[in-house]
């Protein structure tokens, strides 16, 4: 994959994650009860404030991808596997631009 187009699709994927991170840091807690559990009448807020956590969580672990894959772009080695060395296809990269293996290690890490 040429560096323009890396650049290009780094570019969008970080506007997607700090859209979506800023309305979720926007929002403030619904819950205010720390008195209040999961499955008690009324949690709602509860479930909504967790799950909300859980999106920010995994929006900078997003971001912290990106910003290695905008690393391995500048240092001239984005789309080739941090574990291998074999070039990631550009068609898992159009996918996921954050990709730092081959689908196939993927698959064995997990």
């Amino acid at each position: 994959m040429d560096a323009e187009r890396a650049h290009a699709l780094l570019t969008a994927e970080r506007a997607r994650i700090e859209s979506a991170l800023a309305r979720l840091e926007g929002q403030a807690p619904l819950e205010g009860d720390d008195s209040i559990e999961p499955g008690d009448r009324d949690s709602e807020s509860l479930y909504e404030d967790e799950l909300a956590q859980g999106q920010r969580e995994q929006l900078r672990a997003e971001l912290d991808a990106l910003e290695r894959a905008e690393a391995r772009l500048r240092d001239g080695t984005y789309g080739i596997s941090v574990e291998s060395g074999e070039p990631i296809p550009d068609a898992r990269l159009e996918a996921l631009p954050t990709a730092e293996r081959t689908v196939e290690e993927e698959r064995r890490l997990r």
